[in-house]
């Protein structure tokens, strides 16, 4: 995708802190942290939102982009962590490339937002 930030980042167009990396599925530090620890995870491939990502077809990337999410919840937050999914402008997604972000090293309130 042309003028998609995380596409870019992940093409090493723009520079990031890669925490993971292979070939389904990116890791970095969030630019804009919410919490002491904010990682974001996403295909490497795009993919606008988690509504297109969802279904039988990418079933085995989903799970893996959650699974990497779960596993750097687990090293990175020592008393848990948050995991947040943001899809469409309604739901507070900024950049159209699904990811997930991975927040911890406070206690989280609720309700988020």
């Amino acid at each position: 995708m042309v003028d998609c930030i995380f596409c870019k980042i992940i093409a090493g167009e723009i520079p990031a802190k890669f925490i993971r990396r292979d070939d389904d599925v990116v890791a970095i530090a969030d630019a804009n942290p919410q919490a002491p620890s904010h990682l974001l995870v996403m295909p490497s491939k795009h993919i606008a939102n988690i509504a297109d990502l969802a279904g039988l077809a990418n079933a085995a990337l989903l799970s893996r982009v959650f699974d990497v999410a779960t596993k750097l919840g687990k090293e990175h937050g020592k008393h848990g962590f948050r995991l947040v999914v943001n899809s469409g402008a309604d739901g507070g997604q900024t950049v159209d490339h699904m990811h997930v972000h991975v927040l911890s090293g406070r206690f989280m309130e609720w309700p988020p937002g």
